[in-house]
């Protein structure tokens, strides 16, 4: 294992090399990367937690979080899109998938889409269970209807899971199911009643599109319901074990974009003088430099900690608890880790000729997206006393499922 992990991460840095560059680019325009997309799909890193009999590489979460640690050194959009290549969505299809789900959606991620989890909206981001989209079901169809917010790659991604308030042919509520929907935004082929209706301007990850998405009478075949064992009464709770994998991801990326940024400012110490002697002299630089490096160091242990755990009753992903408490403590610290490094550049750091500034913009978004830090708060102590918070007293889960911006 180690010599494997070893050579995705090898090859996650010489990508760095070539996407460090590029970065600025993609934040000035607000373009999605497809240039680092076409390198990542060349190397193998895009769905590479794909199992081999698929085509992918069945690397495990743990390979997967040496990678993106390397890409969010360089580029932090790209950072994301590796980790919604290989977890959160993806890694629910290849668990609870049918053959034919698989075989679907499997070459698509690997020829370079970055699959879309389409849960929050307009009215329900951290309260995910009270969503008012419905998927109704009529024949051999589920009809969809309902609004979705803040959807990561709408607008550029083929593969979408979409999830929904199952009804009967009556009326009756199931539970909440996921449903797979394909399209194709190269060419403008999307499902009838399927539509992009707007795109939020974001103050950082200024290349990917957060997207509007409206559903109005749109037919999904039965066969791409997404329903694990326990069937839509209980299966929400089940999907929603494949977020704790998207969680170690996410942490990783802002772990790793506080790592870059710790990299960057010592170099700077050493080089930049100020009263005829190097910045690394001063003391209080040198102990602000020390508090970020633990930070950064105690972050990459429990997000390695969490990604190579597993669910307590058996799920194959990340265990809640670890990713949770990972998730958050990394998402602060790298806020203060980056803004620490701006700091020593002084005037320097806040123009953009520096990429900390587009760091420290990148990186605030990760106490937010994929479960807010009061929501990971909550979790964490519900676990520690054994109660059920708010955010867990529903009819179809046991566990938390707070999203928020995903």
């Amino acid at each position: 294992m180690q010599s494997e992990s070893s050579a995705f991460q090898a090859k996650a840095r010489e990508l760095a090399a070539k996407f460090a560059p590029r970065a600025a680019q993609w934040d000035q325009s607000r373009e999605y990367c497809w240039e680092n997309v076409r390198d990542l799909t060349d190397a193998g890193l895009m769905g590479m937690s794909i199992p081999t009999a698929y085509g992918g590489q069945g690397a495990s979460f743990y390979d997967v979080a040496l990678v993106i640690e390397e890409i969010a050194k360089a580029c932090t959009l790209t950072a994301r899109i590796v980790v919604e290549a290989n977890m959160g969505g993806v890694s629910a299809i290849m668990q609870y998938g049918t053959e034919e789900q698989k075989s679907l959606c499997a070459p698509l991620v690997l020829a370079g889409d970055k699959p879309a989890i389409c849960i929050t909206e307009p009215g329900a981001g951290s309260a995910a269970t009270q969503m008012t989209t419905t998927a109704r079901r009529r024949g051999s169809k589920y009809i969809l209807n309902g609004t979705k917010h803040w959807i990561t790659g709408g607008g550029v991604s083929k593969v979408h899971l979409v999830f929904a308030r199952v009804l009967d042919e009556r009326g009756a509520d199931q539970g909440i199911g996921g449903f797979i929907v394909i399209c194709d935004p190269a060419t403008g082929s999307y499902p009838g009643g399927f539509e992009v209706v707007g795109r939020e301007r974001t103050m950082g990850l200024c290349g990917m599109p957060e997207a509007t998405l409206r559903f109005t009478d749109v037919e999904v075949d039965a066969e791409l319901a997404l329903t694990p064992p326990s069937g839509f009464r209980r299966g929400f709770a089940d999907l929603m074990n494949a977020y704790n994998s998207q969680r170690v991801g996410a942490g990783t990326i802002a772990m790793g974009v506080a790592a870059g940024a710790l990299e960057r400012a010592t170099r700077y110490l050493n080089e930049r003088h100020q009263f005829d002697r190097p910045l690394a002299e001063f003391q209080g630089l040198q102990w602000m430099l020390a508090d970020m490096d633990a930070g950064v160091h105690a972050s990459r242990l429990m997000l390695h900690d969490a990604a190579l755990s597993r669910g307590p009753d058996g799920s194959p992903f990340p265990d809640m608890m670890l990713a949770a408490r990972a998730k958050l403590f990394a998402s602060e610290t790298a806020i203060k880790v980056v803004n620490d490094a701006l700091q020593m550049f002084g005037a320097r750091g806040y123009g953009d000729q520096e990429p900390l500034e587009r760091m420290y913009r990148d990186v605030r978004m990760f106490t937010i997206g994929g479960g807010t830090a009061q929501i990971l708060r909550t979790q964490v102590a519900g676990k520690l006393l054994g109660i059920k918070t708010p955010q867990t007293r529903d009819a179809y889960v046991d566990a938390p499922l707070c999203i928020a911006a995903e």
